[in-house]
């Protein structure tokens, strides 16, 4: 069965008579093998139509489209009638595949497509045979896969949401239709049940902007034209703009001023035309199509004159005489050929936009940046731009000018933005990694509300995330409404990095009160200690420019005072100690803390001290231990395995083996708590439970295997889903052999495809004897950074002559902190 919830209920709520309204949610869950059928889950025109969902899922969430509704038990597998089917997330969620009557047309590999901790954003487009997949919110964006059907089913219509073996919850389900400006979608998707509502309607009240401010608001417009046609035997003027014309065709045009007459062209037919060139669609009598083919053939805009062929030669096949009262409706196919248009859908040529850019021809514009002079287009501006286009249709003197002059504008960020403006595309220095240019870049596009490019810079942010950068991107955006969907990225990712954040650099202390406020409360943060918390508020009040703990501040208030030490930011620090959990430190670091320095100077600080204390020793408190966050472990924080001698049970696997804690060892790898993999195939000699047995072993090594033109043999453990490790420490033993090896890394990696370096061994002596345990620390920022996947891998032979390239060890075990 399946269960639905869209309905409206109302709750009495106090006094008899009086409800409270609560507002629809539309959730659906699907159990296995069924499939759920709505009459709303339907396209408005057959073979053409976008789904946009959220799903919840370990595994194959499942999409049916077909002619006609099918039953709640209905099954792909048994339809004989002609249907698309995508699964996302199949076999045991590695797989991404499409099929077309129930036979597999694709089927390609990708890592964790659903995730069963969270719901998940995807969208499904089919347009005449051409399927597209995407993973987010928005429709068109972040394109996974497309496949085109050579013979198309055009007649599916009905969207039918279904599982395989396992159930799949599914909301905010949207039906979208397929039109010329895939931004249009965005503000038709109907969204629910996200952590902040302004930040996740932000993107489509951003793409309203644009569809307002689109070109067809200077169709045979005379704001900010430079030239116009005289058509008719009436010369009637019509205006337009020579770089729009340019792009879209060859009209002859030279730089100045320009008159283009067509005395034997009509009004209407000019209007079609340019309808058609500024919008991507017009309409225009039966009978008159073969002269708006003549036009457009007279100044080469091919795509209609393709258009128009392709219609008269629709009419002649079906041997009609052409309709006076019936008028032809055309369309600019955008969506099926966007690889080849300029944004917003328009028959526009992008290559020669971008050359008449880069030679600066028919410009109407020379701005000022600095020192520097950049020639421009007011038309191609305000159409991206809704304030460049009030600049200069507002009749004050900037839309008279033909300069303008921008003043705290750096050029290289808004030649960057000229670029994308003209070509619809950002330059791979931007694109590649997360730099100033790219923060300079979004500001710009803030500044001067482009919003397009205001999301490429957010996408590419988002993509190239990594610890070291969230805290100049927090200095940049905190104080930019537009950029809330990043900024509450960036809190989240830097509490679930707090150690590393807060001490590989002291950037952090330049971020505002309110971001590190945010962050000291976020309920994903991730610490080692609290003791880490302590350290992080001290430094940020101290205005610190290097890392050191609170004793070193506490010798610091020996000869100072706190109000000269913290400055400002003593009121701050009164509000920040409220968030260490004082209660969950250990008793001999409270004593300390309470003979400290900071507790006798800082009232504040003696207080949370003495009541952390009291509650240790008495169990009680003043404040209601359920009620206060403060007495409470935090939910994400790290279980403290360290090392202690070679062989000791102490590790990461032999805390593993004892399913966390919960009953006496077993092998991790035959419980399946691990997985063990090895660069040669499995073998008597190269069995994966030896690794984690922590038994000595005569034999067992990883054979040599060429990855990337390169020799390698490397052994390699999984701590599965939703474990991690900031390993710290880590001890192997040799087996039985005397094959050492002397070059070799030790890494870890979050997906088992991009792996960090933790340690580095060249020429390394410290194996020499058969059956030897060595031990080695994990130093500088690494040990800080959490990760799923370990591996050891040889970068150069060992010492044994006939088998160089054995990694011989019987033994691998893991330390630091786990969770």
């Amino acid at each position: 069965m399946f269960l639905l919830n869209t309905g409206t209920a109302l709750i009495s709520a106090g006094c008899e008579g009086e409800t409270m309204e609560i507002k629809p949610k539309k959730f659906l869950t699907v159990a296995p093998f069924e499939c759920a059928w709505r009459d709303d889950l339907r396209f408005r025109e057959a073979g053409r139509g976008c789904v946009a969902f959220d799903a919840f899922a370990h595994n194959d969430v499942t999409v049916v489209f077909r002619e006609h509704v099918g039953s709640q038990h209905y099954h792909y597998k048994r339809d004989d009638s002609p249907h698309y089917t995508v699964i996302i997330g199949s076999h045991r969620n590695r797989r991404l595949k499409i099929e077309v009557d129930g036979r597999t047309v694709v089927d390609v590999a990708s890592v964790d497509l659903c995730c069963s901790s969270t719901f998940q954003s995807y969208w499904i487009g089919i347009y005449d045979g051409l399927i597209s997949i995407g993973k987010g919110r928005y429709p068109f964006q972040n394109l996974c896969l497309q496949w085109h059907d050579s013979k198309p089913n055009c007649s599916v219509q009905y969207v039918g949401l279904s599982s395989w073996d396992k159930h799949v919850g599914y909301r905010n389900v949207n039906v979208l239709p397929i039109t010329q400006n895939h931004i249009s979608l965005w503000k038709q998707v109907d969204y629910v049940g996200c952590d902040s509502e302004d930040a996740n309607t932000e993107l489509e009240d951003r793409a309203g902007d644009f569809e307002d401010w689109g070109l067809e608001n200077f169709l045979e417009s005379w704001e900010l034209s430079d030239v116009f046609f005289i058509v008719g035997n009436e010369q009637r003027a019509v205006p337009a703009h020579k770089v729009i014309l340019a792009a879209a065709g060859d009209f002859g045009l030279s730089s100045s001023g320009e008159v283009i007459n067509l005395r034997d062209v009509s009004y209407p037919v000019l209007h079609a035309f340019l309808e058609y060139i500024y919008t991507g669609h017009t309409q225009i009598p039966e009978p008159e199509i073969s002269l708006l083919k003549a036009l457009s053939l007279k100044f080469e805009v091919a795509p209609l004159v393709k258009q128009c062929e392709e219609i008269i030669a629709h009419i002649s096949l079906h041997k009609r005489d052409l309709d006076s009262g019936k008028n032809v409706e055309i369309s600019y196919a955008s969506w099926v050929h966007s690889s080849n248009v300029f944004p917003y859908g328009l028959p526009i040529n992008k290559w020669r936009l971008e050359e008449i850019f880069l030679t600066g021809k028919y410009s109407d514009l020379v701005i000022y940046v600095g020192d520097l002079i950049v020639p421009s287009h007011k038309v191609i501006l305000g159409l991206w731009s809704v304030p460049f286009t009030k600049m200069f249709t507002n009749g004050m003197k900037e839309s008279f000018a033909s300069t303008v002059v921008l003043r705290d504008v750096h050029f290289e960020p808004f030649q960057t933005m000229l670029e994308f403006i003209y070509t619809g595309k950002l330059k791979k220095e931007v694109t590649g990694d997360i730099n100033t240019l790219l923060l300079q870049l979004l500001l710009l596009a803030d500044k001067f509300g482009i919003s397009l490019l205001h999301q490429e810079c957010c996408k590419t942010i988002l993509e190239h995330l990594s610890e070291d950068t969230l805290c100049p991107i927090l200095q940049v955006i905190a104080s930019v409404p537009s950029c809330k969907l990043i900024e509450e990225t960036c809190e989240r990712e830097f509490s679930m990095h707090f150690d590393y954040c807060t001490t590989t650099s002291t950037d952090f202390v330049m971020l505002d009160e309110a971001t590190f406020s945010v962050i000291l409360q976020h309920p994903e943060l991730t610490v080692t200690s609290e003791e880490k918390v302590l350290n992080a508020i001290l430094l940020w009040c101290l205005q610190a420019e290097e890392y050191f703990g609170w004793e070193r501040i506490d010798e610091m208030m020996m000869n100072s005072t706190p109000e000269l030490l913290f400055g400002e930011r003593l009121t701050s620090l009164n509000m920040f100690l409220h968030f260490v959990r004082f209660p969950l430190l250990p008793s001999a670091l409270l004593e300390k803390l309470e003979r400290s320095q900071l507790s006798q100077t800082i009232p504040t600080f003696d207080q949370l001290v003495k009541e952390a204390i009291n509650f240790l020793e008495f169990g009680s408190t003043c404040l209601d231990k359920s009620q206060s966050v403060k007495f409470q472990h935090r939910r994400s924080s790290f279980k403290e395995l360290q090392y202690i001698c070679d062989g000791d049970s102490n590790g990461v696997l032999y805390f593993a083996g004892t399913s966390y804690g919960a009953h006496q060892w077993v092998n991790p790898v035959l419980s399946k708590r691990v997985a063990v993999t090895a660069s040669s195939p499995f073998s008597r000699f190269t069995d994966p439970k030896v690794l984690v047995s922590r038994n000595f072993q005569g034999t067992s090594f990883a054979g040599p295997q060429v990855e990337d033109g390169n020799i390698s043999s490397w052994w390699m453990i999984d701590l599965g889903y939703d474990h991690q490790l900031m390993c710290n420490y880590y001890t192997i033993r040799q087996d039985g052999s005397r094959a050492f090896m002397r070059s070799w890394n030790f890494q870890g990696s979050t997906d088992g495809v991009n792996w960090t370096n933790l340690r580095v061994h060249k020429d390394d002596q410290t194996i020499c004897k058969p059956g030897q345990f060595a031990s080695w620390p994990i130093t500088g920022p690494n040990p800080l950074l959490p990760f799923r996947f370990f591996r050891i891998v040889m970068t150069g032979p060992g010492t044994d002559e006939m088998n160089p390239w054995n990694c011989c060890i019987c033994v691998l075990e893991l330390y630091g902190y786990f969770r």
